[in-house]
């Protein structure tokens, strides 16, 4: 219970880092809110012109804070597990988008900003998160099709294979 509530503090730190993150500088002063998502799939790379909000970096941030409500509600350490990798992603693939063109921060440009850093940082607690969750870590005794003594079962304790009665 207590890795539970752990995992679920750290999945909504994360989840609230995640949607704070584009309001931040993540390169040479632009904040993430001004960038578009669909920069991030064309051929042309991250361009100057300017986004909507819901057509920027809050897009896809947003999206994962859901799925990590969500999941922390159900306690669903995959859908917290898939938010930190829809956080990474996207931060890693903007990332690989700035240095392909000249100007980028692998050429010398201005320079990663905050918002970059949030974006990484909170990809790791939706993870760190994800894996406090007790389902993470739940074993399999005996074979599918058999019970567990209703005791074992109450009381959450695992049960080595030689305490698994036989059929």
């Amino acid at each position: 219970m207590v890795r539970n509530i752990l995992g679920s503090l750290l999945a909504l730190a994360g989840a609230a880092a995640a949607v704070w993150c584009p309001f931040r500088a993540w390169y040479d002063g632009r904040h993430g809110s001004g960038i578009r998502v669909d920069d991030l799939f064309t051929g042309v790379g991250v361009t100057d012109r300017d986004a909507a909000l819901l057509g920027s970096l809050f897009l896809p941030m947003g999206f994962a804070a859901l799925l990590t409500l969500l999941g922390v509600l159900s306690q669903s350490w995959v859908a917290v597990g898939l938010a930190g990798c829809l956080v990474l992603g996207v931060t890693v693939l903007w990332m690989v988008r700035q240095a392909q063109f000249p100007g980028g921060p692998a050429t010398g440009g201005g320079g990663l900003g905050s918002g970059a850093g949030i974006a990484v940082g909170s990809g790791l607690l939706l993870f760190a998160g994800a894996f406090l969750f007790s389902g993470l870590r739940r074993a399999r005794y005996g074979s599918p099709d058999q019970e567990l003594p209703p005791d074992a079962v109450a009381s959450g304790e695992p049960l080595s294979r030689d305490e698994v009665p036989e059929p």
